[in-house]
């Protein structure tokens, strides 16, 4: 199977002894639930691997290429004329941008999958639930309203340290979120984008909090999306947060 074949280079380092099954197919990637080895540190770590160019369906992507700095001119040039060696890089660019932010935002304590490592079209990451089932969405997630809004004060919590990361998720809602052990874990970072240079990075803050109020507000959770967006983007703007 391609899927499995892309992971041979977690294999041969030891990362992966055994892949085990599927854990979620979509139209952008697939994520397998695998062993880890001794390198992994965990006994089962998840294998994100990103469909091609062609297959994948992320929606109106140049929003969340904006302001993408490529300091190299051959790069530059076989990206922008679509060469076949700019499609490849493409689609190297959503792993490289999943694994950096997951890297970045670890590092700093935010409620993210630990990063293992990255090889061509695959992201190895800290594996979510037990070996039975994968932590369920934020959307399928049972809450009482104590619950409730405590994640939604750590979500909250976390958007603002992402921020101060120069990083916007732009993709965030219940599908992305999982729910585990009383704890609220942000997935799939691909689309996140730099707010320092990103015209579009205050949007899609704001559909990011707009997405997040919205789902908790079945909960009774009373907060806007608008109030939210504008004191983090003002004090982002100036260096305090």
């Amino acid at each position: 199977m391609d899927d499995e074949a892309t992971l041979d280079p977690f294999l041969a380092e030891g990362l992966v002894t055994e892949v085990m099954r599927t854990i979620k197919s979509g139209k952008e990637a697939a994520v397998w639930l695998c062993r880890g080895g001794p390198a992994a540190g965990s006994p089962l770590v998840a294998a994100k691997v990103y469909r091609s160019r062609h297959r994948r369906n992320f929606k109106n992507d140049a929003v969340y290429k904006e302001g993408r700095v490529i300091q190299k001119r051959r790069i530059r040039v076989a990206v922008e004329k679509k060469t076949r060696f700019g499609r490849e890089l493409e689609d190297g660019w959503w792993v490289n941008r999943e694994s950096e932010a997951l890297t970045t935002l670890h590092a700093a304590g935010a409620d993210v999958p630990r990063p293992i490592s990255a090889s061509g079209t695959a992201v190895l990451m800290e594996y979510i639930g037990d070996e039975e089932d994968a932590a369920p969405q934020l959307l399928r997630a049972s809450l009482d309203a104590a619950e409730a809004q405590r994640a939604f004060d750590r979500l909250l919590w976390n958007l603002e340290l992402w921020l101060s990361r120069d990083i916007v998720h732009a993709d965030l809602s219940a599908y992305n979120i999982l729910y585990w052990e009383d704890r609220a874990i942000v997935i799939d970072f691909p689309q996140s984008i730099d707010a320092r240079t990103n015209p579009n990075a205050r949007e899609l803050l704001a559909r990011d909090l707009t997405h997040l109020c919205r789902h908790f507000a079945r909960y009774g959770v009373e907060e806007d999306a608008a109030d939210l967006t504008e004191d983090l983007w003002s004090r982002y703007a100036y260096a305090r947060l």
